[in-house]
């Protein structure tokens, strides 16, 4: 049995299992220190009907029947196409007709179709309608796909399928970062290799391969290249079908020509340079006689009228049909998770040189709004508003309903901020007229395909109060935040607008849908509650307070009251700053949520108020150049588990004291109501070794929870000194209720102009310390457990100043301004010159005619000034002024120097944080004679693109359920829920997506535990694919599923796949981290064990050495982990009969264990035991020796073992390295811990049965380990590095 807390994802919180961990403490070995980890359990989950949701969450009901309507049986039919044999294809009863189309088009022997219908005994079937609703479709089922007549959209379709097939193996789009493509390079490493074929075609245990990394690989090598990070795969290098293809200038077609069926001329030049003119017509294509210079629209002779595009070029081109084949065959080998498109758009910071090649469709997307077509609504552009509220409408009672609506809600998201993302491009580029073209640049507001725009300027002295444009430019992430916080907790009747943030060439645009209505009538007219002028004038209305009371608890938002300008008492539930408009459409819109959260007093120093110690200390409250800083969901969190843990203990410190000073026991505390049975069958366990003391303690805890939902209850049975311990205890903590463990947050404190009534001052200051508590938990208990990155604050700081640098460049100097602003950053070259545009030379007259100058633009040629001096000291400057962090450097080199960076590494920031794509080649950094970059090396400048990413709650739900069984030791139950939840990620999120990724990591690490090494290899493989596709190729989490991928290959014995992969992650790594990282060591271990499983021994221990080094540096001499360390080199030299090393490494690991667990610990005895067998080997190899020199060659000496590891010693280490811990049990206590579990779940059950008798309106149960309050999920415990305890 195995549990491994790493494989939480970032979004389940690491306590979903508490509940379940806590019934079986004896088998639990989690990675990380273990006191930790059972203080996580004590702090049980949050008592309900505390700070959760008051109702059901929308994802409670996920009852059994439910479930089953995902798990349908699928079924085959038989699929007759023309021209080819008939084939079957097995499908599900919830698919779509359409998905069947969808099938068609990508097979390799039907995708040149696209315009047919599939008939089922004569009917033809609709598109939309689901499978299961077809009538008499059932097993073996005949469909015959019948060839339709073209329409031009249809034709036009066509035409854009054709061209997609034939790009199909071409990366540009993927560089150039459009139609959601992304790049993969896992194939290069794996050559195809995975699975069951790899197995037998190489890298079986002993075959001879190649194990030297590259020189830049090896540990302790300088040199960091850029180009391997995107290795040219040689399917790339394109198969030309056609020279050209392209709409021919004869388009559209004459009236005369329409009345024959005449839809679209298209202009082709085949491989063979023959150059025809085709026609599209409703029958199909053909090809007639006209010319580039004369129409002639009759059929040519032979016409080869064919239905599709491809057979008739298969028929013209020879070249064109032998190709097409290829590329075909090679399209379909690809993997699926290679070539699907991604939900979000990934942008690639680096890119080859690329030829330009002449693309039809591109040319016309370039042209056209590509609207009217692409959108799927004939004629007209999408309303964007009703999408995106429509979908949040749909009904939500049951798990098919909840996953259509959830559906449908990521998908209008997706294409939301895919169209926002093109319009907030387009306003900067200048290709977007204003709604108020008269007013300055900064003040200017466009409409584009239904979307309102704004730039991140203080236009009317909106924000002067809390920094002007500084301000301006926070405010929309702030308003972003709060907007992904109120769709989180999903409250029905209230509705947020649909809102993305774009930064593009240093302007930040607030890209919103829009309120029916809004645009026609004031904002004083419009809100009926909020403030539009920061709480000078305030109004309320009731059903704004309903609706947003049910928001307080899960964002812990307190409802409260403030003075507007005429001295009246005003309620609100919200800050004064959010906005409550009812649409046209009658629905209640919320907007300007920037201050959901509460402010950071460390950053807004209030006259007269003093912050705790800890802050003081620290040098706080610092004044910062604008008054938006507030606490971050995640803070507000930590903040209120941990005030919940300090309200257990004290309550329970209180019980134990009354107990002590009565004696007698029974008290009324045994009988408390139905809630007893159900809260003793979840007691948090005390620690293992349990002293009374301990143990005493943690059922103290488990009597206050019961106690708390007893009271909480209000039944009347709770004693009324019990009832003081409760009261005592939440006027401790801060809580605002005195029965129920309750902590919310007034954001409107110390909000400047904001007042509140006389009668809340007792209120107000309890807030107000709150506030300040809040402030110092930040700095005492979240901040000491991060370690400050200077290179994140230099390329921060670089960020902000190349932001307002931006700002005034033309478009025509974007590439010298940026490759000059790069030179000055990370080149060592003195002086580098900006090379001005030559038209920019010119007298500037005509520029200041111009009324369409970009936002802000002042002096167009400034930029070409900046000298590396001047940048870095603003560089310093910004890193003091904002992050109040010295810098110690006048130059990139004493940077790298001092802080031990790398320019690379700079470059790979900076290029991430703005936008910039480079090209693809090294670039002499250190040169003194020439800067490194070149106009011609900084190829295009991306968006930076912030969105709401919906979730899929049950798929959620089932997937913490699934962790928790895996807790539990239940592996294969575990693993069916998390199949289940897979099933379900796939059905709201379609096959890309970050939680996809996780779920199948987890499953490939569950199979692999189970001994399904091919299954484990499938699922990881598809991991690596997602991360690289969905997060890029050198992100940290591709890294790990690298790291991930190589341990099943090598358990495959796929051994040279497996170091290729490993060689693979440590280049991503030395890229992005460079060597001196934690995470390096577990890296280096793997690799060398790898090595040393194939004999390469000196090679093995450059390696291993350099992670003991470095374990050493971040763990300290005395690790757990340095201890593995050394065992790990230890084993190496042995293995070289160089005994002295390894005994001396050996000692260092016992000395160690023996002080870190003590003489009797399993690990210190092992160690012994290890140090004796050495000792004992190099005592033979000295006798040996002695012999030799003895007798000389006539010695009589008996051979000696020196035997290579096993591959099973070698795996078992690669196991404990990361943090796989299987633990030995017999089948007898395998058998007893099932009963005891399935004893306590009955119980349970039978609780629950009894609550429910007794309640008949109760709902049905959250899933197990489903957080009840979905806004309130503190963050991932990762630690994906090993520790060895007992």
């Amino acid at each position: 049995m195995v549990i491994k807390t790493d494989e939480l994802p970032a979004a389940a919180p690491a306590d979903s299992a508490r509940e379940h961990g806590s019934q079986l403490p004896s088998v639990m070995l989690l990675n990380g220190d273990c006191p930790e980890s059972l203080k996580k359990e004590e702090g049980a989950a949050e008592p309900p009907r505390e700070n959760g949701l008051d109702e059901a969450d929308p994802g409670d009901e996920t009852s059994g029947q439910e479930v089953i309507v995902i798990q349908d049986t699928g079924f085959s039919v038989k699929i007759l196409a023309p021209g080819i044999e008939p084939f079957s294809l097995q499908v599900s009863p919830q698919e779509m007709v359409q998905e069947i189309h969808q099938v068609l088009m990508d097979r390799e022997d039907t995708c040149h179709r696209t315009c047919f219908s599939l008939h089922l005994d004569g009917n033809v079937l609709d598109h939309f309608s689901e499978l299961r609703s077809v009538e008499g479709l059932q097993e073996g089922s005949v469909l015959r796909v019948v060839e339709e007549p073209y329409t031009v959209r249809e034709a036009r379709i066509h035409v854009r399928h054709v061209r997609d097939l034939l790009k199909s193996l071409d990366p540009s789009d993927a560089f150039n970062g459009v139609d959601c493509n992304s790049l993969s390079f896992l194939s290069v490493f794996t050559d195809g290799d995975l699975g069951d074929s790899g197995k037998r075609k190489k890298g079986l245990e002993m075959d001879p391969i190649d194990c030297t990394p590259p020189e830049y690989i090896l540990p302790g090598s300088r040199e960091r290249p850029l180009c391997p990070l995107q290795p040219q795969n040689r399917d790339w290098k394109p198969l030309q079908c056609l020279k050209v293809l392209t709409m021919s200038g004869w388009n559209p077609p004459p009236g005369n020509r329409k009345m024959h069926g005449d839809l679209m001329y298209l202009f082709v030049i085949t491989a063979e340079d023959r150059q025809v003119s085709i026609t599209a017509s409703t029958r199909g294509f053909y090809l007639n006689q006209s010319t580039a210079y004369h129409f002639n629209p009759k059929p040519a002779s032979p016409r080869f009228l064919s239905h599709s595009l491809v057979e008739l070029l298969n028929q013209i081109s020879p070249a064109f049909r032998k190709n097409f084949a290829v590329l075909q065959k090679k399209r379909v080998q690809r993997h699926p998770f290679e070539r699907i498109a991604t939900p979000f758009q990934v942008y690639s910071w680096t890119a080859p040189q690329a030829e330009h090649a002449m693309d039809c469709v591109r040319a016309e997307d370039a042209y056209t709004s590509r609207l009217g077509y692409e959108e799927h609504i004939p004629g007209q552009t999408r309303d964007w508003n009703e999408e995106l509220q429509t979908t949040r409408e749909l009904p939500r009672k049951n798990l098919p309903e909840r996953l259509l609506r959830e559906r449908a809600i990521f998908k209008v998201h997706s294409d939301f901020t895919a169209a926002a993302t093109r319009g907030a491009m387009a306003v900067i580029d200048g290709n977007v007229m204003a709604i108020n073209p008269s007013e300055e640049t900064k003040m200017q507001m466009f409409i584009w395909n239904n979307i309102f725009f704004s730039l991140g300027f203080d236009v009317r002295d909106h924000y002067k109060d809390f920094g002007g444009d500084v301000a301006a430019y926070v405010a929309p992430t702030n308003d972003l935040n709060g907007v992904r916080t109120y769709n989180a907790v999903d409250v029905e009747g209230l509705y947020t607008l649909g809102t993305v943030v774009v930064d593009y060439r240093g302007y930040r645009v607030t890209a919103q849908s829009i309120i029916p209505g809004i645009l026609e009538r004031d904002q004083e007219q419009s809100v009926i509650y909020g403030s539009i002028d920061f709480g000078k004038t305030v109004v309320s209305h009731p059903r704004y307070l309903e609706l947003l009371e049910r928001t307080s608890r899960p964002l812990k938002i307190l409802r409260h009251r403030v003075l507007n300008d005429r001295d009246e008492e005003v309620e609100l539930c919200s800050s004064v700053e959010c906005k409550g408009i009812i649409g046209n459409d009658g629905r209640h819109y919320i907007l300007d949520l920037l201050r959901t959260f509460p402010p950071d007093l460390n950053f807004l120093p209030v006259p007269g108020e003093e912050l705790p110690e800890e802050c003081a200390r620290a040098g706080f409250p610092r004044a910062h150049r604008h008054k938006l800083c507030c606490l971050r969901q995640e803070l507000v969190d930590a903040f209120v588990e941990h005030r919940y843990l300090l309200f257990m203990k004290l309550a329970a410190l209180q019980l134990m004291q009354q107990k002590a000073s009565q004696l007698e026991t029974p008290s009324s505390l045994e009988n408390g109501g139905p809630s007893s049975l159900e809260s003793k069958s979840e007691d948090p366990p005390g620690p293992e070794a349990g002293s009374e003391e301990e143990g005493s303690s943690a059922s103290g805890l488990a009597k206050v929870k019961e106690l708390a939902e007893t009271i909480a209850a209000d039944d009347g049975t709770a004693d009324p000194r019990s009832r003081e311990v409760i009261r005592n205890a939440c006027k401790a903590v801060g809580s605002i209720s005195s029965t129920a463990f309750d902590i919310r947050f007034n954001p409107d404190i110390f909000s400047p102009g904001v007042r509140f009534p006389e009668s809340c001052q007792d209120e107000v200051r309890d807030q107000k310390q709150l506030l300040k508590d809040a402030a110092a938990f930040l700095l005492s208990c979240q901040i000491p457990g991060l370690k400050i990155g200077i290179g994140e604050l230099i390329t921060r700081s670089a960020k902000h100043i190349f932001k307002t640098y931006l700002q005034g460049v033309e478009l025509s100097g974007l590439s010298a301004a940026i490759s000059h602003f790069l030179n000055c950053f990370l080149s060592s070259y003195p002086n580098p010159v900006a090379h001005l545009p030559a038209d920019e030379l010119v007298s500037k007259k005509r520029n200041k005619r111009r009324k369409n100058r970009p936002p802000g633009a002042a002096d167009n040629t400034a930029w070409a000034v900046v000298t590396p001096q001047e940048l870095w000291k603003d560089i310093c400057q910004e890193a003091k002024n904002y992050f109040d962090f010295h810098l110690e450097c006048e130059t990139v080199d004493q940077a790298v120097e001092t802080y031990g960076l790398q320019k690379i590494t700079l470059l790979r920031e900076i290029s991430l944080k703005t936008g910039i794509q480079v090209l693809l080649k090294e670039y002499s950094f250190d040169s003194r004679h020439k800067p490194a970059f070149t106009e011609e090396d900084v190829l295009n400048i991306f968006p930076v693109v912030k969105h709401v990413n919906p979730k899929a709650s049950d798929a959620f739900h089932f997937f913490q359920s699934g962790q928790a069984k895996v807790q539990q030791g239940f592996l294969k139950e575990g693993c069916e829920l998390i199949n289940e939840a897979l099933n379900l990620f796939n059905n709201v999120y379609g096959a890309m997506h970050v939680e996809t990724c996780a779920c199948l990591r987890l499953l490939a690490r569950l199979h692999y535990i189970m001994g399904d090494y091919a299954e484990a290899l499938s699922n990881q493989q598809k991991a690596v694919l997602m991360s690289e596709r969905v997060m890029g190729i050198e992100h940290p989490n591709t890294i790990q599923e690298y790291m991930h991928l190589a341990l099943y290959c090598f358990a495959s014995s796929q051994l040279s796949t497996a170091l290729s992969l490993l060689y693979r992650a440590r280049y991503l790594m030395l890229l992005v981290f460079g060597e001196d990282h934690p995470e390096m060591a577990l890296l280096d271990n793997n690799i060398g064990l790898v090595l040393h499983g194939v004999m390469e021994y000196d090679l093995s221990l450059r390696f291993l050495e350099n992670a003991l080094a470095v374990s050493t540096k971040y763990h300290g001499p005395k690790a757990l982990k340095v201890a593995l360390s050394h065992h790990l080199v230890a084993r190496v030299y042995e293995s070289k009969a160089e005994f002295r090393s390894a005994l001396q490494h050996e000692k260092e690991g016992y000395t160690i264990y023996k002080t870190q667990l003590g003489e009797d610990h399993e690990k210190t005895k092992e160690s012994s035991e290890y140090l004796k067998c050495l000792t004992q080997q190099a005592v033979a190899l000295q006798r040996t020796m002695n012999e030799i020199y003895r007798n000389g060659s006539s010695a009589n000496i008996p051979p000696l073992k020196f035997t290579a590891p096993s591959m099973a010693s070698v795996l078992e280490q690669l196991n404990v390295i990361n943090g796989i811990l299987f633990i030995p049990l017999s089948q007898k206590d395998l058998e007893n811990l099932k009963a005891e579990v399935a004893r306590r779940h009955q119980l349970q059950e039978a609780s629950r049965n009894k609550d429910r008798a007794e309640e008949p309106m109760a709902t049905e149960p959250a899933p197990a380990g489903a957080p009840e309050d979905l806004g309130s999920q503190p963050p991932a415990a990762k630690d994906p590095s090993p520790s060895v305890q007992g």
